[in-house]
């Protein structure tokens, strides 16, 4: 069973930076895909970013510029920094894995970390 432990979301103000990091457990992290969504108070969930096992990434237009994410393999880690924040990035953070060992998909959640950016 895989298991993903967010850390570093909390309270900014507006222009600063955060660092996220999600540790995955599990033997698989090579054939994965990892990304991080988010969702605001009464909005749908929305991808923020991912980013494959070779290192493609993928960003939503709302953060590119702003926003990177990558991996450490060898830590089982993706990270998201978080630059220029904005009060519109205010989310709960959920860190999400996506293993594609053939045709099947098996998806896994973090459990979400706070993000707050105040005017």
């Amino acid at each position: 069973q895989v298991q993903l432990v967010e850390s570093g979301g909390g309270l900014v103000q507006t222009g600063g930076s955060l660092r996220l990091s999600c540790a995955a457990s599990g033997s698989m992290f090579s054939r994965t895909v990892m990304g991080w969504y988010r969702q605001a108070p009464g909005k749908q969930r929305e991808l923020v970013a991912d980013i494959t096992s070779g290192g493609s990434t993928n960003y939503a237009d709302s953060v590119k510029g702003r926003f990177t994410i990558s991996r450490d393999n060898a830590k089982n880690t993706v990270y998201l920094q978080m630059n220029s924040l904005k009060p519109e990035d205010t989310a709960v953070y959920y860190c999400n894995l996506d293993y594609k060992p053939d045709i099947r998909t098996f998806r896994y959640w973090g459990q979400g970390t706070q993000v707050t950016v105040s005017s």
